[in-house]
């Protein structure tokens, strides 16, 4: 019956064969004898896709359960007396220092369990690139995974002392149009600098010599005096403390994209991805606190509910979504 599931979950039995290593024939085979036994047919096949019948669709919602109560209490004992271990892939848009340290912290916890971080601005495909968690900033997309919000981007103005030595200090918000920028170029393109400061809401359109897509970036340039960065505060803390980066004009900031960690909605998750998991969900709300990032009333987020009900990833699922709050 696991099979049988696997096969609806992934939508053609060739996918499940790659999966389990088997030739397609046997999956097949596996399925038809479960119909065989039950005396009835679970999923009508066409050429072009698979669909469920009513009684598969009973069946289903039954042995969902079941299955996933297995596969955790089989997963459970195997790790019994054992230490965790195992690959799990994460997806972060940058590193910064806050980052660093809690994955550093986590590979001293769990010494025998890898963590490959994979750093891209782009927004990954979870299911598709086999990602098992990713920290994401900014609007969710409607898709059904898990979500749970960490903190709350905030976003201000730095320049090296380099930079500010040889044109000075922007007196006013309007004064920044006369400044170079190190401009950021998002998946949306070039904007006006939008900031909130004592006269409420203000915008400014700033030139600057040079652009990239990357925050990253952004913030070397900044800190080799190219010009004025709008930037994540959390991101260059440790440069405003070293005194490679200074604010500017620090009345004025942007408190905007909140910050998720995302993941598939999977009934039974491997062990080592939980641990990682609550490690983030625990620590990096900590690295936020008694900062205007800081987000109140987190609790353990609940698991998504796909748009079948039955609560695994469909297969074009796999785009970051937002999900109530528990």
């Amino acid at each position: 019956m696991s099979t049988f599931a696997s096969v609806v979950d992934a939508g053609s039995f060739t996918a499940v064969a790659a999966a389990l290593g088997k030739p397609k024939s046997s999956v097949s085979r596996a399925v038809l004898r479960l119909e065989e036994a039950l005396g009835v047919r679970l999923l009508q096949r066409t050429t072009r896709k698979l669909t469920l019948t009513a009684a598969g669709e009973r069946y289903l919602a039954d042995v969902r359960g079941p299955i996933a109560r297995v596969a955790e209490a089989s997963d459970e004992v195997s790790e019994m007396g054992s230490e965790p271990g195992g690959l799990v892939r994460v997806s972060i848009a940058r590193m910064d220092g806050a980052l660093a340290d809690v994955f550093a912290a986590f590979a001293r916890a769990y010494p025998k369990i890898r963590v490959e971080l994979i750093v891209t601005g782009r927004r990954v495909n979870l299911i598709e690139e086999n990602i098992d968690l990713a920290l994401r900033a900014g609007p969710l997309d409607d898709s059904t995974l898990v979500a749970r919000k960490l903190a709350v981007a905030e976003l201000g103005l730095y320049a090296a002392p380099s930079y500010l030595e040889r044109r000075g200090h922007p007196r006013t918000f309007a004064a920044l149009a006369t400044h170079d920028g190190v401009l950021h170029k998002a998946a949306t393109g070039l904007h006006p600098w939008r900031l909130t400061g004592p006269r409420g809401v203000e915008r400014v359109a700033v030139t600057g010599p040079i652009v990239a897509d990357d925050l990253g970036s952004v913030r070397q340039l900044a800190i080799a005096g190219v010009g004025i960065a709008f930037i994540p505060n959390t991101f260059v803390r440790a440069d405003v403390e070293r005194g490679a980066l200074v604010r500017v004009l620090p009345a004025y900031a942007l408190r905007g994209a909140p910050v998720h960690l995302v993941s598939v909605p999977l009934r039974h998750v491997p062990v080592r991805v939980k641990l990682l998991r609550d490690f983030l969900l625990r620590e990096l709300p900590k690295r936020f606190a008694g900062t205007p990032c800081a987000v109140d009333g987190q609790r353990p987020a609940r698991r998504a509910v796909s748009r079948s009900g039955t609560g695994s990833p469909g297969r074009n699922a796999g785009q970051i979504t937002q999900l109530p709050t528990p």
